[in-house]
């Protein structure tokens, strides 16, 4: 069964964004520990490194490396929520993913934050009609377990907030 998944177009502080988009054109051959985990595919489409990359963390030289445990939820979220996005309508920008307490707490994440767990990612949609249209898709495709366009009535600056946990 599908469990129970919230949708909610409500604004939290949860995000990285722009900071983690210049990091990822400026950034490409960094890696956190220089020995090629970074590059660790998760997904068809989606690399650990994607997943972790953080201009704060880079900037305020906090770590962000997932255990064990979180980049197996990290490949749950990748293989069951992202990867069938990405089939229906291409490329998908993740702007945060997987955050340490330290990190989090930088960016002004909530305290409970699934992105701490390794079950969340904010995904850049570049407009509401967007916005609605992955979110119809992730909702007919995948077992989801959040679902928050963030922030509530911005004009510009939007993300697709969306969860998947195996804890049910």
């Amino acid at each position: 069964s599908k469990g129970a998944k919230s949708r909610n177009f409500a604004p939290t502080k949860d995000n990285d964004n722009k900071t983690n988009q210049k990091m990822n054109n400026t950034m490409k051959d960094h890696q956190h520990n220089g020995d090629g985990a970074q590059q660790t595919r998760l997904s068809p489409h989606f690399t650990l490194r994607e997943m972790t990359l953080s201009g704060t963390a880079i900037r305020r030289r906090l770590d962000n490396q997932p255990s064990a445990e979180h980049i197996r939820r990290l490949r749950a979220l990748c293989e069951r929520v992202l990867e069938p996005l990405r089939r229906r309508v291409g490329r998908v920008g993740v702007t945060s993913g997987f955050r340490s307490k330290a990190v989090n707490e930088a960016v002004g994440g909530a305290p409970a934050s699934q992105h701490c767990l390794g079950e969340a990612a904010d995904l850049y949609v570049s407009s509401t009609e967007q916005a609605r249209k992955w979110a119809d898709i992730i909702e007919r495709l995948t077992d989801f377990d959040q679902l928050i366009l963030e922030p509530r009535g911005s004009r510009t600056k939007r993300w697709l907030h969306v969860s998947y946990t195996l804890r049910r």
